[in-house]
């Protein structure tokens, strides 16, 4: 029997279990909405995972593997169908949600260079507005962290070389079919968080707000390619393979090398991507990494389980979210670092007292939104400066006019990408059923210009073909961030963190920079590397 619900003491709930938590939930009736200051504020519940492609919270994308927690989510709250992240990487899009402003307000150009570590975020508010804060796992929004060869890459993106930066993409299956626990650092963080709720959030008398940030279903290292490469090891276990449906499974159409966009390519490259894949491989990538979505759901479930046997759940708000999501080998690349779906569209689904329930959304939304909510919630007054709105009229149906003195919410989102693996700026403009990304300057690079209805895969840039469109859509984005200036920032910020890091080492530079994530290439002609540097950087 397939599980039908979130996972709880070790294994899935069964039908009859969820039966209970939709009746312990007070499922069917339809609350109506909250009005501030006639009842307690709401609890919290933010559960943040890395890499989940948010296509896969709807149809047709959720035919590919069984997710009960996120099922049931929708069930009794709503899932929203375009939600996107505002930078395709860790901390940056991290940054965006815990500051509530676009990446080039907060300069989070990379996973190096995010926020100040004093930077007030919606949590700290909600604490001081009485609320308790209790976070676990992965946060990742503050500058000073990820690998030595993930910022230099980010930094030497310009230069003129092109250098494997990541392992072959690969899959690793792991234990037998009755194990569950894959992802041990991230059960462990799940564990303290449910302990929370059962131990401490029951005895509040205040609200609360608990963040739990997943690490899964980011790829996993790859010793292999030696200690220097990165994350491209799909791994699980046989149990969460079993949750996925093979037949289903799309295998993507790729473009030949030489037709593929330029920036495109250098990713593709970078990613170690350009290589031959037989079908089997691809589809197996795929299946493993839903597989890993399969695991994440049931953390996510364990979460909700132990708010339903507390009796919290009726008076918490439950948030499910990603940083990004994962290409799985769509448009011949793995990770994330682009504006293609797979990339960029996050999952976001909301639950919780006062709000609709089995809701879809079609409305544009990002990360930044999820400051302005959590103040929303908590009912404290929205500073005008962020970059996003609040997500509560649209899960309550209220005219956003009546809450919000900032008028109605922009029928667009931003998203753009500063970077390692992808050799130039990127800004993308989503609204409607157009998808515009653009490059560097806005004219050194060609844009691209993708029809959703119609072209969902991406396959096909009508930037040549509709030019006024284009003009339209790059008139918007201007409206909202001058690029080309941001690129050039951007460009000399590069430039001088790379300085300040190669006198930081002094003779010892040519060692170190041989032996980062792409030592196996550069060391196949470590002059001619270093040279392209020295011409970079003007010498």
């Amino acid at each position: 029997m397939r599980d039908c619900g979130p996972l709880r003491d070790g294994g899935p709930l069964g039908l009859a279990g969820v039966a209970l938590l939709l009746m312990a939930a007070g499922a069917g009736a339809r609350p109506r909405p909250a009005v501030p200051g006639d009842q307690p504020r709401s609890n919290v519940v933010l559960v943040a995972c890395d890499s989940l492609d948010g296509r896969l919270t709807f149809f047709p994308g959720n035919q590919t593997v069984d997710l009960p927690s996120i099922n049931f989510m929708k069930r009794r709250g709503t899932v929203f169908l375009n939600a996107y992240t505002n930078s395709p990487i860790c901390c940056p899009s991290r940054a965006a949600m815990w500051s509530g402003l676009f990446t080039h307000i907060t300069e989070s150009w990379n996973n190096f260079k995010g926020l100040d570590p004093d930077y007030v975020t919606w949590m700290d508010l909600m604490e001081k507005h009485g609320y308790h804060t209790q976070k676990f796992g992965k946060l990742d929004f503050t500058s000073g962290h990820h690998s030595v060869s993930n910022r230099v890459e980010a930094w030497t993106r310009d230069v003129n070389f092109l250098l494997r930066q990541e392992g072959r993409p690969m899959v690793k299956l792991t234990g037998h079919r009755k194990q569950f626990r894959v992802m041990e650092k991230d059960w462990q963080n799940t564990d303290k968080a449910v302990n929370w709720i059962k131990e401490e959030a029951v005895n509040f008398t205040q609200p609360f707000i608990l963040y739990l940030g997943l690490n899964l279903p980011h790829p996993y290292p790859s010793p292999y390619a030696g200690e220097n490469f990165g994350s491209s090891t799909f791994l699980t276990s046989p149990y969460w393979l079993e949750k996925v449906n093979y037949e289903a499974i799309k295998i993507p159409k790729w473009s030949s090398l030489s037709e593929m966009h330029p920036v495109d390519y250098y990713s593709s490259y970078t990613k170690n991507c350009t290589g031959e894949f037989t079908k089997e491989e691809v589809r197996n990538i795929r299946a493993f990494y839903y597989a890993m979505c399969a695991e994440t759901d049931a953390m996510l479930g364990e979460i909700i389980s132990a708010l339903r046997d507390t009796g919290l759940l009726g008076k918490t708000i439950v948030i499910f979210t990603a940083d990004h999501g994962e290409l799985a080998m769509e448009h011949r690349q793995f990770y994330k670092m682009s504006m293609y779906e797979g990339s960029s569209h996050i999952p976001l689904l909301v639950m919780g007292p006062g709000l609709r329930e089995q809701q879809q959304i079609p409305n544009v939304v990002s990360l930044v939104d999820i400051y302005p909510t959590m103040l929303d919630i908590a009912r404290i007054p929205v500073p005008q400066n962020l970059s996003g709105y609040s997500l509560i009229p649209l899960l309550r149906e209220k005219a956003e006019s009546e809450v919000s003195p900032r008028g109605p919410r922009p029928s667009w989102v931003l998203s753009e990408f500063h970077g390692c693996n992808v050799n130039s700026s990127v800004y993308m403009l989503r609204t409607g059923k157009w998808k515009y990304i653009t490059y560097s300057d806005g004219s050194s690079v060609l844009p691209q210009l993708f029809d959703l209805t119609a072209d969902p895969d991406e396959l096909t840039n009508l930037a040549i073909k509709f030019p006024v469109t284009v003009h339209s859509l790059d008139k918007i984005l201007r409206s909202i961030v001058n690029y080309p200036k941001v690129s050039s920032s951007v460009h000399e910020y590069n430039k001088q963190q790379f300085i300040g890091w190669k006198q930081s080492l002094g003779q010892n530079y040519s060692s170190v920079i041989a032996n980062l994530r792409w030592h196996q290439d550069w060391l196949k002609d470590q002059k001619k590397y270093e040279n392209a540097i020295d011409k970079w950087l003007g010498k």
